[in-house]
């Protein structure tokens, strides 16, 4: 997975555990694709700080996953849920009740995993 697409992951699932102006650095940099000197303008920063900033989160954010691994539970059950409704997709249902049947269970796993 590319680093910048990563990150953005993170920054959703871990995002909040960040300072105001941590979030706010990450998000010109990686959502807006903004450079170190246009987000240092932005932010009454140096530079060199914002690297800083950027750095520090990456880190940071790496190790929430590390020890939480939300990002990785997502992916697998996304994975788990597409195998499931593929399996589902496969059963043949002769009446109508069982189709009915297969269909809510379909929808409630779309809706709630």
């Amino acid at each position: 997975m590319e680093d910048r697409v990563r990150v953005s992951i993170l920054m959703d699932i871990y995002g909040k555990l960040l300072t105001e102006k941590q979030r706010n650095v990450m998000d010109l940099y990686y959502n807006d694709d903004l450079s170190l000197s246009e987000i240092s303008e932005l932010t009454f920063t140096s530079r060199q700080a914002v690297y800083d900033i950027i750095k520090r989160c990456n880190k940071l954010l790496d190790g929430y996953e590390d020890k939480i691994a939300l990002m990785d539970r997502i992916f697998k059950m996304r994975d788990a849920k597409k195998s499931i409704l593929g399996e589902l997709n496969k059963v043949k249902c002769a009446d109508k009740d069982s189709k009915l049947i297969l269909k809510n269970i379909k929808k409630s796993i779309i809706d709630n995993f």
